[in-house]
C-alpha cells in the first residue's frame, strides 16, 4: 500500500499552531527561524502570538503555512518516518511538497510564496473580492448557478474539494448572487468565508502576470519524490514546467477531488497530512473512505502516524 503526503493551503493556520510539537522537538522552531530569516520579521512569534490580522493576511499566512508544512515534514523524517511514494498540495500546500520533495530550495520558497501572497492581495482591492463555500450540491450545478448569475462580472468554481464541497469566489457582489442562487437551488449550506482574495478565479489572471516573472528567479528541479500537480494532474517534470504551472494554477481551480482520485491510480493507499489541522484528512475520508490518512501536528498523532506505519 503506497503512501503519499499531502500539504494543506491557507485556511489552516492559527494562533498557536504546532506550540506542542515546537515543545517536544526543536526543529519546529528552527525551521520557522530560516522562514523568519528570509522574511525579515519573527514569523514564529507571529503564529504564536498574532494579531490573528497579521497571520490572516495572506503574504503572511502563505510562509506560514509553508514553514509549518515543511517543519512538521522534518520531524516525520528525523523520528523514522518513511519517505512517500508520492506528493501533493492543496494550493499552496504544492509549494511545501515542492520543498520536501527536494524541488525547490526552503529560503527560496518562502520568499517566492510571500511574494505570491502580495500579488494576490494587490490584484483585487479590499473589499471587492469573496469567497464562499456550497456544500450539497454536485459541481456541475455549483457552475451552473455561477453562470447564472455572473452578469458583467466574475464568480466561478475555484476548490472542488469533495463530493458535494465546493469553493466559489470572484466578485464579493456576483459571490453574494451565487449563495442565493446555489440555495434556491437546493444547497444544504452557501455560506461567505473569512477571505477577501478570490482566490484561483480569473480574477488572479493580474497577479499570475507579476507573478511569472518572480519565479523565473528562482531555481526549480525535478522533484526527486513524485508531485501530482494541481495544473494537469500529473506528476511535475521539468523546471520549466513547473514554473508555468505554478503561475496557471493562480488563477486556475484546485481539483483536490480529482488530485486524491490520481494518487489512487498510482497506488496510493495511505496518505500523511504533514501540518497544522486534519482539512486535508477529512476531505480524504469523503473523496475515498478507502485511503487512510493520518493528520500530524503535535506529539500524540505523530506518534499514531509513525505506529501506523510500523504496523501496515
Amino acid at each position: 500500500m503506497g503512501l503519499a503526503a499531502v500539504f494543506p493551503g491557507q485556511g489552516s493556520q492559527s494562533i498557536g499552531m504546532l506550540a506542542d510539537l515546537a515543545d517536544a522537538f526543536p526543529l519546529v522552531e528552527e525551521t520557522f527561524r530560516e522562514a523568519s530569516e528570509v522574511l525579515g520579521y519573527d514569523l514564529w512569534r507571529v503564529c504564536q502570538e498574532g494579531p490573528e490580522e497579521k497571520l490572516n493576511a495572506t503574504e503572511c499566512t502563505q510562509p506560514a503555512m509553508l514553514a509549518a508544512g515543511v517543519a512538521v515534514w522534518r520531524v516525520w523524517r528525523r523520528q523514522g518516518g518513511p519517505e512517500p511514494d508520492a506528493m501533493a498540495g492543496h494550493s499552496l500546500g504544492e509549494y511545501s511538497a515542492l520543498v520536501c520533495a527536494r524541488s525547490v530550495r526552503f529560503a527560496d520558497a518562502v520568499a517566492l510564496v510571500a511574494s505570491r501572497g502580495r500579488f494576490m492581495q494587490d490584484a483585487v482591492p479590499m473589499g471587492q473580492g469573496a469567497v464562499a463555500a456550497v456544500i450539497g450540491m454536485a459541481d456541475d450545478d455549483v457552475d451552473a448557478a455561477c453562470r447564472a448569475v455572473e452578469q458583467d462580472e466574475v464568480v466561478r468554481p475555484v476548490n472542488f474539494n469533495a463530493p458535494g464541497q465546493v469553493v466559489l469566489a470572484g466578485h464579493a457582489a456576483a459571490v453574494a448572487r451565487a449563495i442565493e442562487r446555489a440555495r434556491e437551488s437546493g444547497a444544504r449550506r452557501a455560506v461567505l468565508l473569512p477571505l477577501s482574495v478570490p482566490v484561483h478565479s480569473p480574477l488572479m489572471e493580474p497577479a499570475a502576470e507579476r507573478f511569472r516573472s518572480r519565479i523565473e528567479e528562482v531555481e526549480f528541479a525535478t522533484p526527486e519524490v513524485p508531485v501530482i500537480a494541481n495544473v494537469g494532474l500529473e506528476p511535475h517534470g521539468s523546471a520549466e514546467s513547473i514554473r508555468e504551472r505554478l503561475v496557471r494554477q493562480l488563477h486556475s481551480p484546485v481539483p483536490w477531488t480529482a488530485t486524491v482520485r490520481r494518487l489512487a491510480d498510482f497506488g496510493i493507499g495511505e496518505v500523511l497530512e504533514p501540518g497544522p489541522g486534519r482539512v486535508l484528512s477529512g476531505l480524504n475520508r469523503r473523496i475515498d473512505r478507502g485511503m487512510k490518512a493520518h493528520a500530524v501536528f503535535d506529539p500524540p498523532s505523530l506518534d499514531a502516524a509513525l505506529r501506523a506505519r510500523s504496523d501496515g
